[in-house]
């Protein structure tokens, strides 16, 4: 084949499957810069009905890649060059396997003959995401290999997509077309002998083959109702997307009379006709004693931040034990004999539900639950400052007008355990698949790039630092973000766990830093504020609302602060309620 043909073909190739991967739901891509993958990206800059976003670190490209995806709902796409540079998508591509969402990683390739052999930038990328990503590898492009194959082979991936695909590019060189012509605008004689077999596809709209999804509808007859309300029952609702529109369980919770016992990431984990305080209600001796009596409960999704709630839905001998899930997943650590209902959460809550013949039997939570709000009230929003004080701060201000997307390690569970209650609640985003420390700035980017709402990150300082990178992406954001960063000088979550001493723990856990981060913030030109007291906090945390782009947000606090009241308010809750 003639070098300029191998150029037009490689191009057409990347024309057709990003054309086709527009027709299957894609709205974004992004894209790190590379040679290899130019037959790609150039299909993408001229892809008119595609959003692309751009990044030189492909370890948060990855990562907000899954932010976009997620905040949007539908799959995002992401170009690479070869080599190294797809492997720094790893990471990212475990969260989105291990959480149900749709990434879709095209990744530019040497041919055959540059494998294993010396070639610069070139390793075997068949199979680099093992178990964790579909694959197609698809053959160097060639006129010889039908466009309808090429098409069709997206088409069985890519329709019907809960996690990640795989698809490697292997392309000769070289890699650049003359011109660059829309998709069956080419002149060439060899393109359009080629493109003939898809003269209707070229005229609509639509997949080259069109799969009909099939919506998970499975719900319990009505006699399997009524035999399951016969008890002490609850409710507990784990990790819930914002779409899900969890609040729909709450009219069910009062169909049946049975608590609802919250996760962080449940969407309603501030809502007051729900026990929010769950965490610290397992701490009270009486409160547990009393869920104890349970011996039934219906469990939407799954992954808890509690260690407490884990451990209680493991040890309940469990009369019948019902899990409602969108998609078939095992989410259950404990391996609890179940029942497993693959529906959405409108169509279960829609079924003929009946009263419990034992409605209300565990009523009295809901005044403990606020109960517990008083005592955090005083403990923590009139004490000392702190990452607990600010952290619901942050979830008390402007609630319903703003998304939150909490950090691992301590954020996610100071939010978990003292989170205020409210009518009003935000939409939660977190990385809970793998719950790494890696990514997640990125991955918030992409939240708020999919949706531009108004967005609060919390984040620590460790944290921080591993995706330090993407500050880069703040930069790129026009609707407002906040980025709050805990520095507490290391790791202070560590201090919760039993070290066999403090010489250990400050040498192998915590290690302590000593950096800030408004050097970094000046480096990418963010608005940077550094605060220590809680009416700074207020001010600066609101000021930053007032406008349409990122700021940092630095607050500093001592090592031992959340570990200290973290063990106090735990003391309170066992003795002073």
């Amino acid at each position: 084949m003639a070098h300029q043909s191998i150029a037009d073909i490689n191009f057409l190739w990347g024309q057709l499957i990003l054309e086709e991967l527009q027709r299957l739901g894609v709205k974004h891509v992004c894209l790190a810069p590379g040679s290899r993958s130019s037959p790609l990206t150039l299909a993408a800059a001229q892809q008119a009905k595609l959003t692309t976003h751009s990044h030189f670190d492909e370890r948060g490209l990855g990562f907000m890649a899954l932010g976009l995806a997620k905040s949007s709902q539908a799959p995002v796409a992401i170009i690479t060059t070869s080599g190294t540079a797809v492997a720094n998508l790893y990471p990212a591509v475990i969260e989105a396997w291990l959480t149900q969402v749709p990434l879709i990683v095209l990744s530019g390739d040497r041919p055959i003959e540059l494998i294993d052999c010396g070639a610069n930038q070139a390793i075997p990328q068949p199979g680099i995401f093992a178990q964790y990503a579909k694959q197609i590898n698809l053959p160097t492009a060639d006129f010889d290999f039908p466009a309808s194959a090429l098409l069709t082979s997206l088409d069985q991936a890519v329709s019907g997509l809960t996690q990640p695909l795989h698809i490697n590019c292997m392309y000769r060189e070289p890699l650049y077309p003359e011109k660059v012509c829309a998709l069956g605008e080419q002149d060439s004689v060899a393109i359009q002998n080629y493109l003939k077999p898809l003269a209707n596809w070229l005229e609509h709209s639509h997949p080259f083959t069109d799969y009909q999804s099939s919506v998970p509808g499975n719900t319990p007859c009505e006699a399997s109702l009524r035999r399951f309300v016969h008890g002490k029952g609850l409710i507990v609702l784990g990790t819930l997307s914002p779409d899900e529109d969890p609040k729909q369980i709450l009219e069910l919770a009062k169909t049946i009379g049975w608590p609802v016992l919250v996760d962080a990431q449940s969407q309603l984990r501030q809502h007051p006709q729900v026990l929010g305080h769950i965490d610290q209600l397992l701490h009270h001796s009486p409160s547990k004693k009393m869920l104890q009596q349970a011996d039934r409960v219906l469990v939407f999704g799954g992954r808890f931040v509690s260690k407490r709630l884990i451990q209680y839905l493991a040890e309940q001998s469990w009369h019948t034990y019902w899990q409602v899930l969108a998609h078939q997943q095992r989410l259950d650590p404990s391996h609890q004999t179940k029942q497993v209902w693959l529906s959405s959460i409108t169509h279960f809550c829609r079924a003929p539900w009946h009263r419990s013949s034992q409605a209300l039997w565990a009523d009295s939570l809901q005044a403990t639950n606020h109960q517990l709000e008083a005592i955090f009230n005083d403990k923590i929003d009139n004490g000392e400052f702190g990452e607990a004080q600010t952290m619901r701060e942050i979830a008390k201000y402007n609630s319903g007008e703003q998304q939150l997307f909490i950090g691992n390690s301590l954020p996610i569970r100071l939010y978990d355990m003292y989170a205020p209650l409210t009518e009003k609640t935000n939409n939660i985003y977190t990385n809970r698949g793998a719950s790494g420390i890696d990514g997640l700035i990125a991955t918030a980017v992409g939240v708020a790039k999919g949706n531009q709402l108004p967005t609060s990150m919390i984040i620590g300082d460790i944290s921080c630092l591993h995706d330090l990178n993407s500050f880069a992406l703040l930069k790129q954001l026009s609707s407002t973000f906040v980025l709050v960063i805990f520095n507490n000088d290391g790791g202070n979550i560590f201090n919760l766990l039993p070290v066999p001493n403090e010489q250990l723990r400050s040498d192998y856990y915590r290690l302590s830093h000593g950096c800030e981060f408004g050097y970094g913030a000046a480096m990418f030109n963010l608005a940077y504020r550094q605060v220590d007291e809680l009416d700074d906090f207020k001010q600066v945390y609101q000021e930053a609302f007032e406008f349409e782009c990122a700021s940092v947000i630095e607050v500093n606090v001592s090592p031992n602060q959340a570990s200290d009241q973290i063990a106090e308010l735990a003391q309170w809750v066992k003795q002073a309620l």
